[in-house]
């Protein structure tokens, strides 16, 4: 988490957390307010996502660069909209298609053939 917390929250933001154990090295850096999540009673979609973004967390190595982290943090996003957004998934297939010129076998065939 730290390598997100430098890169996207500002060491005098207010941060309210629920009482998760992840947080508590950036408690020194940050202004963390830690309050009990009331098994996710209140904001039911948002909890389900957070528990989810905290399993995928626990399974990352815990000694990994930036870079890897973000990386993580993308296929997270991917995963969790995929999750979200079945329906609009062939829409917006259909949305890209019609958005570009159409690629005929021919250039397709060039692009093999080199």
């Amino acid at each position: 988490l730290t390598p997100i917390f430098e890169e996207h929250i500002s060491t005098t933001a207010k941060v309210v957390t629920d009482k998760w154990r992840g947080y508590a090295p950036l408690m020194k850096d940050y202004n963390i307010e830690q309050k009990y999540s009331a098994g996710g009673k209140n904001f039911k979609e948002m909890h389900i996502v957070i528990m989810q973004l905290k399993s995928w967390l626990r399974a990352i190595p815990t000694h990994v660069s930036k870079w890897h982290v973000q990386r993580y943090f993308d296929e997270f996003c991917f995963r969790i909209n995929r999750s979200q957004f079945k329906e609009t998934i062939f829409h917006k297939t259909i949305e890209r298609m019609v958005a570009k010129k159409p690629i005929y076998q021919q250039v397709i065939k060039q692009h093999v053939s080199v």
